[in-house]
């Protein structure tokens, strides 16, 4: 733990995606480089609770014995060693083959016909670690609730009408992997209500802007869902409705695939939930943003709005996000990405300057300490 007073929360895209089911498993048994030096900057950080994503599973996340080797082999091995005694495989949309063409074609095939795209059920999927224990009696998902129920959504179209047909409507979720409301139990008794996700990114699409529709939407599931009242709509996979609660302290996590000045995606979903008053502002966009002098040695980004001191990925894009609620006070932040000059530099930084994805990931480690 941080301190006795202190809790911190962060979320790492590990890149740990794979093209085939298996090949995760395989490189982890055989020591391969770029776990190792994801271990080394968890290690560094040492996050109490923290949200991995792109790391391939079966999809049901019921065999999670490659999490635990990592766990066991690389994040609890060494000097810096440390443990997650409590995590969870989180069960995804990712390469589950549709039961219908979800693009036209005559018989569905992934990966575009996945509920979320894959190639194989589980790859690009997420996890969560933590040093405190994680209350799964009270956990919550949205993996099966449908694009089509969202009131207002924003659904794709083309010239001549809906994008989508009735018949895909009717089998596809909103969300492209899961969105989970996993609860932990902090040392002071109090309840920390996780909101983690991984909204599809706004790329490989055409006039239609099917991803940028789903990762608007998927991203309004969760401001929905902090806003006391406006996700009354809401149906989790248990059958249970609404929001969350009013008042309970929670932290919205994960690569949410959206930049509030840059990128593809539209940005007013991202925008809104930032500005909203339910989140920490100084966190969201105030002073206590996460940030990091890396991103300031960056090649070739000319054009870019944002600053780079609050980059999180190497193309010079904010979007790996720990919001805490607005009930809970923030005492530190960061993006861990040192300068080229500096120790660790070699987990980012190839020879000639650029990051390189094989060493570690194309995303960098988001955190914030929270107050107990």
């Amino acid at each position: 733990m941080m301190s006795p007073l202190t809790v911190r929360v962060a979320t790492f895209n590990v890149a740990l995606d794979r093209d085939r089911p298996g090949r995760l498993a395989a490189d982890l048994a055989a020591g391969h480089r770029q776990p190792r030096n994801i271990a080394r900057i968890v290690q560094h950080i040492r996050p109490d609770v923290l949200l991995l994503n792109e790391f391939d599973h079966d999809g049901e996340g019921l065999d999670d014995r490659h999490l635990r080797r990592f766990c066991e082999d690389y994040l609890a091995a060494g000097e810096r060693g440390i443990e997650y005694p409590y995590h969870y495989l989180v069960p995804t949309n990712t390469g589950l083959l549709a039961p219908v063409a979800l693009h036209g074609a005559d018989r569905p095939a992934l990966p575009a016909d996945g509920l979320g795209f894959g190639a194989f059920h589980g790859q690009y999927g997420f996890a969560v670690l933590s040093r405190l224990p994680l209350l799964f009696d009270r956990m919550r998902s949205f993996r099966r609730f449908l694009w089509r129920d969202m009131p207002g959504a924003r659904l794709p179209m083309t010239e001549s009408g809906d994008y989508y047909s009735a018949e895909a409507l009717a089998v596809l979720p909103l969300s492209s992997k899961n969105h989970l409301d996993l609860p932990v139990r902090l040392p002071n008794g109090r309840v920390l209500h996780l909101l983690a996700c991984h909204p599809a990114p706004p790329i490989d699409e055409g006039p239609e802007r099917r991803n940028s529709c789903r990762n608007h939407d998927e991203l309004r599931l969760w401001h929905d869902y902090i806003r006391p009242g406006r996700g009354d709509y809401l149906v989790d996979d248990a059958g249970g409705r609404g929001g969350l609660v009013s008042g309970a302290d929670f932290v919205l996590l994960g690569d949410l695939n959206a930049d509030p000045r840059d990128g593809d995606g539209f940005r007013e979903g991202i925008r809104a939930l930032l500005a909203d008053a339910v989140l920490n502002h100084g966190v969201a966009l105030g002073r206590q943003r996460p940030a990091s002098r890396g991103g300031f040695f960056l090649r070739g980004m000319s054009g870019r709005q944002g600053s780079p001191r609050c980059w999180t990925h190497s193309q010079g894009l904010r979007l790996d996000y720990v919001l805490p609620s607005a009930n809970l006070r923030a005492l530190a932040s960061g993006v861990y990405w040192p300068r080229p000059n500096q120790a660790g530099a070699e987990l980012f930084w190839n020879q000639g300057g650029w990051p390189e994805r094989n060493a570690s990931s194309d995303h960098r480690l988001v955190w914030v300490d929270i107050a107990l």
